[in-house]
């Protein structure tokens, strides 16, 4: 991928400064998902392993909202007609979605406004961190059209960002999260006004670019890896993970700039 050529079909995209904005733009109608758009997303995902000049992605939604999840005309319809192997095709390709956002190395930040359901939470949920507006809603609402609230990792996921009992709570309901709930819950990083959802999501991404993007990329390889190890193993992978960053030349750097009093500058290298 050259993200300074890219130019997918069914989103936005803008590169800038070493960080991509990922626009679902289908305003009219609320950024819904399609089969198509799915697709095109899991596949940017997966590229962007390959593309070193990213250094942090931002996810938003055009017109006020983030994403009213999957298209109720063009894949709810659809599917309602169609085999359990075709099903089966479908809601794996969609966790290929999450699996491909987790496995990138960049650091994803959803910039939330709005309507956030279906699988737009899911995007939101499975980005590393989540900026989001006080009329932000957010919903699991897979349960509310007869659907198991398990979709897409979110009883993996989850629980783990806001807890057992809250996941629950939401993935059981499927009900609206507000804004200042989805904060105190752990779910939003922080609120920000509409007018400077976009630039605080920006700056956030840029200091992150400007990192050490080696080291963030294995902070993102061990936060996913350690949820499934003992404690002792946890400890012995960061061992090795942190020996393998003091290997680098950002932190040798990083050791230089300290000892001469300077900010340091890091290359990723």
């Amino acid at each position: 991928m050259n993200p300074e050529s890219f130019s997918p079909e069914h989103f936005g995209w803008h590169f800038d400064g070493g960080v991509a904005t990922v626009t679902l733009n289908r305003p009219d109608r609320k950024n819904p998902l399609t089969f198509e758009s799915y697709a095109e997303l899991r596949d940017t995902f997966r590229a962007l392993v390959y593309a070193p000049a990213v250094k942090a992605i931002v996810v938003t939604g055009a017109g006020g909202n983030f994403s009213s999840g999957g298209d109720v005309h063009e894949i709810i319809g659809p599917l309602t007609k169609m085999a359990m192997p075709e099903l089966l095709n479908f809601t794996r390709m969609t966790g290929d979605l999450v699996k491909a956002m987790r496995a990138c190395p960049q650091p994803i930040i959803a910039a939330i406004d709005g309507i956030c359901v279906g699988a737009g939470a899911i995007m939101a949920m499975a980005s590393d961190m989540r900026l989001a507006t006080p009329r932000a809603k957010t919903a699991f609402l897979f349960t509310r059209v007869g659907l198991v609230g398990c979709d897409m990792g979110a009883c993996a996921i989850l629980p783990r960002i806001i807890g057992q009992g809250r996941a629950s709570d939401l993935l059981y309901t499927g009900r609206m999260l507000g804004a200042e709930e989805g904060e105190r819950w752990g779910f939003h990083n922080r609120l920000v006004e509409p007018d400077a959802l976009q630039d605080e999501a920006t700056a956030l991404a840029r200091s992150l670019a400007a990192g050490p993007t080696f080291a963030h990329g294995i902070t993102k390889t061990q936060l996913g890896m350690e949820w499934a190890v003992s404690v002792e193993t946890a400890i012995e992978m960061e061992a090795q993970a942190q020996a393998i960053c003091m290997a680098t030349n950002d932190f040798r750097r990083a050791f230089e700039a300290f000892a001469d009093k300077r900010p340091p500058e890091f290359a990723g290298d």
